[in-house]
């Protein structure tokens, strides 16, 4: 099969198309033959050797993908040769085929092409996760940064529909009208006081609950910026690994820091959050609640391309590769 391998760690340029032994389904394993795979910042991490795999994971990138069920494991029911699916992945998705446990596999909502879901179950599967961990409640406001990228734009609308006030910071004024348009009340542009902004746009309230995908960088002014009994969610590190938290202003504010991600969790916890996506989010998404981000498409060989894109900060929405 072919699939995308990286010559050591660095750029884009050490991404490359190679042929690769055939992915094959064990016990409890779905095998997919991939139409299409999300890309995510963690791929760029990953590529640079800065995130790598869980132990015993392929070296492959990829974190989702779509497609079709190619061969069904042994001890695995409900599935058949041929069925759409898209699949959340512990790695291995830049590739025409990717074995899978089969809880980490659903359907994708019936009206949505092959090529948009790929985008689909990453960000929805962190989102929901999330936001229900923290207990987000109808009325409360999320400040979500990075709010036209695939998780922010999935965060603003799905945040919306639970009756969330949203706030939103980007860093362009056509990326600021696209957090209204996709449902913000409000939103930032992150290279000036986006932390004013939002302490006047809330009456000093601050935000109730953050949703970060910056990480160390925005720390210390997160905190500044929660509510009392405010829950910050740090779910990325694009502005670094290490920074100095205020534990005096947290202790005040009854805070809560909490970070997390979903790729080294036990696949029994995945297989939970992947059932509860197709439950309670594909019908929003079927209902037009809730509706894909942007995507930008690139043809599999062009992996370099769209790599280089999503650092560029000029991306919006998800990208995804596509194999067919």
């Amino acid at each position: 099969m072919r699939a995308i391998v990286t010559e050591g760690f660095g750029g884009p340029e050490v991404l490359t198309m190679a042929e690769v032994p055939d992915a094959a389904a064990g016990p409890g394993e779905v095998l997919i033959a991939v139409a299409a795979s999300g890309i995510n910042r963690a791929d760029l991490l990953q590529r640079q050797g800065h995130y790598p795999p869980p132990a015993g994971m392929t070296d492959i990138i990829g974190l989702e993908v779509s497609g079709h069920i190619a061969a069904v494991g042994s001890d695995v029911e409900g599935w058949t040769v041929g069925d759409r699916c898209v699949a959340l992945l512990a790695g291995g998705g830049y590739a025409e085929l990717v074995a899978v446990p089969a809880g980490q596999v659903v359907h994708p909502p019936e009206s949505i092409d092959l090529i948009t879901a790929a985008g689909l179950i990453e960000v929805a599967a962190t989102v929901a996760s999330n936001l229900t961990r923290v207990a987000i409640a109808a009325g409360e406001i999320l400040l979500v940064h990075g709010g036209t990228g695939g998780i922010g734009s999935f965060a603003i609308q799905y945040a919306g529909a639970l009756g969330v006030r949203v706030l939103a910071t980007a860093g362009s004024a056509d990326k600021l009208a696209l957090c209204r348009e996709l449902g913000a009340e409000a939103a930032f542009d992150y290279h000036y006081d986006w932390l004013g902004a939002v302490q006047g746009a809330t009456a000093e309230h601050g935000a109730d609950v953050i949703l970060d995908v910056i990480g160390a960088k925005y720390l210390p002014d997160n905190v500044h910026a929660l509510a009392d009994d405010g829950r910050l969610i740090v779910i990325g590190m694009q502005g670094g690994r290490k920074g100095t938290l205020d534990l005096g202003e947290l202790l005040a504010k009854r805070g809560l820091v909490t970070a997390t991600s979903l790729r080294g969790r036990p696949a029994e916890q995945k297989a939970a959050i992947c059932a509860e996506v197709a439950r309670t989010v594909w019908p929003m998404i079927e209902g037009g609640v809730v509706k894909p981000a942007q995507e930008t498409r690139f043809p599999a060989a062009s992996v370099a391309a769209a790599h280089a894109h999503l650092a560029s900060g000029d991306a919006v929405g998800k990208l995804i590769l596509t194999w067919t």
